[in-house]
């Protein structure tokens, strides 16, 4: 079968990074290490708390989340059944009163 058809395994991917120098990255690795050992770095570095974030700096969404509200979803199936209802009302009154 590999006579009339071409059943080569196409190229692999791959990558090699043109300014990557291993010996340059340990060697920034133990600086920072020393550095943190003799106290000239933190032990930690700054992570911010992003969890609630946005909830905090929004004032209607920290409104909400404070008065416990009902979440978009509901509403909007509240919104969808009274149009529905609306519909039919108005079906209602075309089809059977006007005429």
């Amino acid at each position: 079968m590999g006579l009339f058809f071409n059943v080569r395994k196409p190229r692999q991917f791959r990558h090699e990074p043109i300014y990557f120098d291993p010996r340059k990255d340990a060697l920034e690795e133990r600086v920072k290490k020393v550095k943190k050992e003799m106290g000239e770095l933190p032990d930690e570095e700054y992570k911010p708390d992003l969890k609630g974030a946005f909830v905090n700096q929004t004032s209607h969404v920290r409104r909400r989340h404070e008065n416990g509200e009902k979440s978009s979803n509901s509403r909007n199936i509240v919104l969808a059944v009274a149009l529905v209802l609306l519909c039919i009302v108005f079906y209602y009154l075309y089809k059977y009163a006007i005429s």
